[in-house]
């Protein structure tokens, strides 16, 4: 069985549009994964996970979500959990978006917005979630480092994926080594040297006919898992 962190808060439901959106995206992408692997899918509450829980459930990996919800209403009790199932890594974990985010602040990483515009600057992304921030947003390119990983298999060296963050992992903590990068976003995926733990910034989860290179992501990773 696969669990699917959502890691969205409950105060999004203030938003009904958005609450819905995440929901139905949640359910995509349960359905997606499904069907990439072959294997359940159980969505789980990010306040619920907790290594116990995991082992109950018999799972063999972990994918965490992105979110919409700043980390500052997030309290640590909430997030304690979660924290401890990656410092356990007792199942291969992908991080998508904040998951990555969470995934390199639980092993020392600084993690914090990528800062707002210069003075004047334009905003192309005035009417996302995060006005007047410096982002990325939208199906863009990132670029592999030269030292070739599995997850990034049969991928060109600037595969397109899904964005849509305004933070970003500093820099990589001790113990994982940068995949991807990217001209605003210096840590776009990061790997564990030793651990199944895995994190990317973009959402390759969002991928479609015209853009499939997330597709090809998650088929590398579940591969990656298989072979274990």
């Amino acid at each position: 069985m696969f669990v699917y962190v959502d890691l969205e808060h409950h105060r999004l439901q203030q938003q009904p549009d958005l609450w819905e959106k995440s929901l139905a995206r949640r359910l995509k992408h349960k359905y997606r994964l499904e069907e990439l692997s072959g294997d359940l899918c159980l969505i789980v509450r990010y306040d619920k996970v907790k290594p116990d829980l995991l082992r109950e459930l018999n799972a063999r990996v972990v994918l965490v979500s992105g979110c919409f919800t700043d980390f500052e209403h997030y309290s640590e009790e909430s997030l304690a959990g979660l924290r401890a199932v990656y410092r356990e890594a007792a199942q291969p974990i992908l991080g998508l978006c904040a998951g990555h985010q969470l995934l390199a602040e639980a092993y020392g990483a600084e993690i914090g917005p990528l800062g707002p515009l210069s003075p004047g600057e334009p905003d192309p992304y005035h009417d996302t979630s995060w006005p007047g921030m410096k982002q990325e947003h939208g199906f863009m390119p990132v670029t592999l480092r030269q030292q070739a990983h599995p997850l990034f298999d049969h991928l060109a060296q600037r595969p397109i994926f899904f964005q849509a963050h305004y933070w970003e992992v500093k820099a990589p903590p001790p113990g994982f080594r940068v995949l991807a990068q990217s001209d605003l976003c210096r840590v776009q995926a990061i790997a564990h040297t030793d651990r199944p733990l895995f994190g990317v910034q973009f959402h390759p989860e969002e991928y479609d006919q015209a853009h499939p290179d997330g597709q090809r992501i998650l088929e590398n990773f579940l591969r990656m898992v298989n072979a274990k």
